[in-house]
């Protein structure tokens, strides 16, 4: 097997195990303590912020402003919708050398 797939099956097996491993921590308890639950809660907004950061950050001016039409339509329209739309359009203006 090729070493390509060797880091592919290392990511899922790691991935796995992170959730597994997640689950069992939070399932020994019967509620979660306030702060547990405030910082599980702010995981998705600290994903979203590392992957949208460094687009902006080293992205060019169509990117940029892709994202900041993204993140202004997030309020008002589905995630999935404005995920697959920003990125055809970034994808579109890439193939454009825009």
């Amino acid at each position: 097997m090729s070493g390509f797939w060797w880091v592919i099956f290392g990511g899922a097996l790691l991935t796995y195990a992170t959730r597994v491993a997640g689950y069992l921590a939070v399932a020994r308890f019967q509620t979660l303590p306030p702060k547990v639950e405030a910082a599980l809660d702010a995981v998705p907004a600290a994903v979203l912020v590392t992957i949208a950061v460094p687009g902006f950050v080293d992205g060019t001016w169509s990117e940029r402003l892709v994202l900041l039409a993204a993140g202004i339509l997030a309020f008002r329209l589905p995630n999935l919708i404005v995920i697959f739309g920003a990125t055809a359009i970034v994808a579109a203006l890439r193939s454009f050398n825009l």
